[in-house]
């Protein structure tokens, strides 16, 4: 296949509003069932994580991080909490492309990975359910 200098001219990656879209795709496929667990979940997209969040999660570069769930899940929610902040994951764009970049695997998959093993760790999930889970989204 030849690739023009038009073509790779133009080529790009997504920047912030582009990848929110792909994130928000991402998590509609994922299995019901497992959504339900974060009702009302909202998907921020930042190139990195703040300094204050790498310093808290014991990280050493920019690059470490690839997304983050701050929040309550359903089944800890309780009456006093129902006004909180509601549960949030950030996905970190940069840090994600540099790991695309490096595997074998869409941009898409990477982020619902990333999507379910932020969930999935927050309810203390194992690692095998959250790969039955990622293999029921696709």
């Amino acid at each position: 296949m030849t690739i023009t200098h038009d073509q790779l001219a133009a080529l790009k990656a997504p920047d912030l509003e582009i990848f929110e879209a792909i994130a928000n795709d991402a998590y509609s496929r994922l299995p019901e069932d497992f959504r339900k667990l974060c009702a009302g979940l909202v998907i921020q997209v930042d190139d990195f994580p703040t300094e204050e969040v790498l310093k808290e999660m014991g990280a050493e570069t920019d690059f470490d991080l690839l997304g983050l769930f701050q929040g309550i899940g359903l089944p800890f929610r309780s009456e006093q909490l129902a006004a909180a902040m509601p549960n949030m994951i950030w996905l970190y764009r940069r840090p994600i492309l540099d790991y695309w970049a490096e595997h074998d695997e869409t941009l898409g998959a990477v982020i619902a990975h990333v999507l379910v093993h932020e969930i999935g760790h927050h309810f203390g999930l194992s690692d095998a359910d959250m790969e039955a889970i990622e293999r029921r989204a696709e």
